[in-house]
């Protein structure tokens, strides 16, 4: 019951609330409006909520009674974040100021909140300096993240983009060189991860979207010695996490 209690502290629920904390500049995750409530006052918070680039998700009434509890949502309901979002620009500061080459986590829509909980642990431990993931079909900086991360995600930027092949695409220009974690790549273990790095995780069933794919410097790949092809995508970053570390040093 505590657990269920907590995970509605992030929901902001009714018109007023929605309106205010996108005002206030809150964090927000994403906006769920019913299907049919484009009303007035509805239609003025998301004309905000977009001008703000917040994703919003149209639902079933049916579904928004319940995911609020049963409490009056008028139609509008919103998900904040358990900590504000950075920019990449926040990911190369603290680069910076740590005197380091930058060291980058990419996440290509991961969608399950323990896995995006899990990278962020790990890229604490081994000292990156940021993840980045899209605004759009992926796990997002939730109360369920943020319990996953054991605490991580409190010292670890996470920044949204709206484009994940053209922030490669900046990345590169920025001098960081892009390896992306698939299939029928170079054995990692034969890479060099000594300068600037960014690795690109996919999602957990399709993997990387071919156009990212595209985008990257050198795919990398882990062996697979048993019957199984594939590892946990977070347990899979943990490991590249762990041997990028080992070469930096």
């Amino acid at each position: 019951m505590e657990e269920e209690r907590k995970q509605k502290d992030d929901l902001i629920i009714g018109r007023n609330p929605v309106s205010e904390a996108i005002r206030s500049s809150r964090a927000i995750d994403r906006i769920l409006v019913a299907r049919g409530s484009r009303s007035g006052a509805v239609v003025g918070i998301l004309a905000k909520a977009k001008k703000k680039e917040i994703p919003i998700k149209e639902v079933d009434s049916k579904k928004l009674d319940y995911i609020c509890g049963g409490a009056n949502h008028q139609g509008i309901a919103a998900y904040a974040a358990v900590r504000e979002y950075s920019s990449v620009d926040d990911i190369f500061d603290l680069a910076e100021s740590r005197s380091e080459s930058p060291f980058i986590i990419i996440l290509d829509e991961l969608e399950d909140p323990h896995n995006l909980g899990a990278v962020l642990r790990t890229a604490e431990c081994t000292g990156a300096h940021g993840v980045i993931i899209p605004k759009r079909r992926s796990a997002t900086l939730s109360y369920s993240v943020g319990k996953a991360s054991a605490g991580a995600v409190e010292y670890v930027p996470v920044a949204r983009v709206t484009n994940i092949s053209n922030t490669i695409e900046d990345l590169k220009k920025r001098g960081v060189w892009v390896y992306g974690a698939d299939m029928d790549g170079t054995d990692y273990r034969d890479c060099d991860f000594a300068d600037s790095v960014a690795l690109v995780i996919g999602n957990e069933g399709k993997g990387i979207s071919r156009l990212v794919r595209e985008k990257c410097d050198e795919i990398v790949s882990l062996p697979m010695k048993g019957k199984i092809k594939s590892l946990n995508a977070s347990v899979a970053a943990g490991v590249l996490m762990y041997e990028i570390a080992s070469k930096r040093k």
